[in-house]
């Protein structure tokens, strides 16, 4: 079973690998208990059409494919439902991702009867981590030519992931051995 959701890195567990956060308490995942867990953290993605390459005229020996960035961390997940534990893993959730903000909301902005009520609607998860795989598709394996057909590709189109790509693509080129590969 898979669950979309948000973690921050414990500072408590700084140098250990832990990811620590929060599920509703009414998710199921929550009751297989402890075992191992997945995190998959999604970079930029983009799909990329053979149009974009040049050597499609050449030979024909294009297709499809997809420009990705991606991480999977595996570990042993633990569960937790202490109110003070996860009232931390919420307030520090909410200083990273506040923390830019002109006026950053905390915890204490909310009534404290509200706080507690969402409390008990969550259950709490660390991920220790054990390994960790990451992976990045951009276009690498291509010809000079082809490689720069995807980067002008994605750059005129109107997705903001495929920018996003384009500018990864300009940052870094590997040559593969194979440049006709895929």
């Amino acid at each position: 079973m898979a669950r979309r959701s948000r973690a921050h890195t414990d500072p408590v567990g700084r140098g250990k690998r832990v990811a620590t956060g929060h599920i509703a308490r009414a998710d199921p995942q929550w009751k297989q208990g402890p075992g191992k867990g997945l995190i998959v953290l999604s970079g930029a993605e983009a799909y990329v059409t053979p149009a974009w390459y040049p050597s499609k005229a050449e030979h024909g020996k294009t297709v499809p494919t997809w420009n990705y960035e991606a991480v999977h961390i595996t570990g042993a997940v633990e569960w937790f439902d202490d109110a003070a534990r996860l009232e931390g893993v919420v307030a520090e959730l909410s200083r990273v991702h506040e923390q830019d903000r002109a006026a950053p909301w905390t915890i204490e902005d909310a009534p404290r009867t509200y706080i507690d009520a969402l409390l008990r609607g969550f259950i709490g998860v660390t991920l220790k981590a054990e390994r960790v795989e990451a992976k990045r598709k951009m276009s690498q394996n291509k010809s000079d030519a082809d490689f720069r057909g995807v980067e002008r590709g994605m750059a005129a189109g109107g997705e903001p992931m495929a920018h996003e790509v384009a500018a990864l693509l300009r940052e870094t080129r590997a040559v593969a051995d194979d440049p006709d590969g895929n």
